[in-house]
């Protein structure tokens, strides 16, 4: 396969880019950025990109692709409402539609949360906000599938790991035991990514028991 990754700077994106890395069936791997990545690979390509509302300077080298990573997003904490549908629906749209264009049969994969609002009328901003993208997203694609984790061990070696993780690592194996409807790793994630760009799922919204389950899922496209 050759696949496009997004948000590869950041703690999610850096370990979806590391399992693809590490997966014999991915051929290619293009990496679109606002800065590098940090990673070299024979099979790694990056493109430097800043504008994530326009990506038409760059949609030329965006053609024949088998699936998208979309791991691109921004916490709500702190943030207008307006400013998070802003960076998160507008930018994410504006970018699967350049994409869609140029790879039409592209598998688009969306890191969503744990609790996103596929209503769009809950009283979580951030929830409202994902709902609707996701929801957009799967009204543009055939092949979309939107991924909705929650807490997620680090994959260790990595560099982009979140700061505060270093003081819940150590509770990894209990979180688990008490929460696994919540609880996954990051190369789980990743490799469900993979999974599910190479032989589809049957629900086409995966919670965090379905990112677990994906990994050795049979081909049902």
């Amino acid at each position: 396969m050759k696949v496009i990754i997004t948000g590869a700077s950041g703690m999610v994106g850096e370990g979806v880019l590391h399992e693809c890395l590490t997966d014999s069936s991915i051929d290619q791997v293009l990496v679109i950025g606002r800065k590098p990545c940090g990673t070299n690979h024979p099979k790694l390509k990056e493109i430097l990109h800043n504008d994530f509302f326009d990506i038409s300077p760059v949609a030329d080298k965006l053609k024949d692709f088998d699936a998208c990573f979309f791991c691109l997003g921004v916490s709500s904490v702190g943030m207008k409402e307006e400013k998070y549908h802003h960076l998160t629906y507008d930018l994410t749209v504006s970018f699967a539609e350049v994409l869609k264009k140029e790879s039409p049969k592209i598998t688009f994969c969306y890191i969503s949360g744990s609790g996103t609002d596929s209503t769009e009328k809950g009283r979580s901003m951030w929830a409202r906000v994902k709902g609707k993208t996701e929801n957009k997203l799967l009204s543009m694609f055939e092949n979309v599938y939107m991924f909705r984790p929650g807490y997620m061990q680090p994959t260790k070696g990595l560099n982009n790991t979140l700061g505060y993780y270093k003081y819940l690592s150590w509770a990894y194996p209990l979180l688990r035991a008490l929460f696994p409807k919540f609880v996954s790793t990051l190369a789980e994630l990743g490799q469900s990514m993979i999974s599910v760009a190479k032989k589809g799922y049957d629900k086409k919204i995966l919670e965090v028991g379905d990112i677990r389950r994906a990994r050795f899922n049979k081909e049902v496209k």
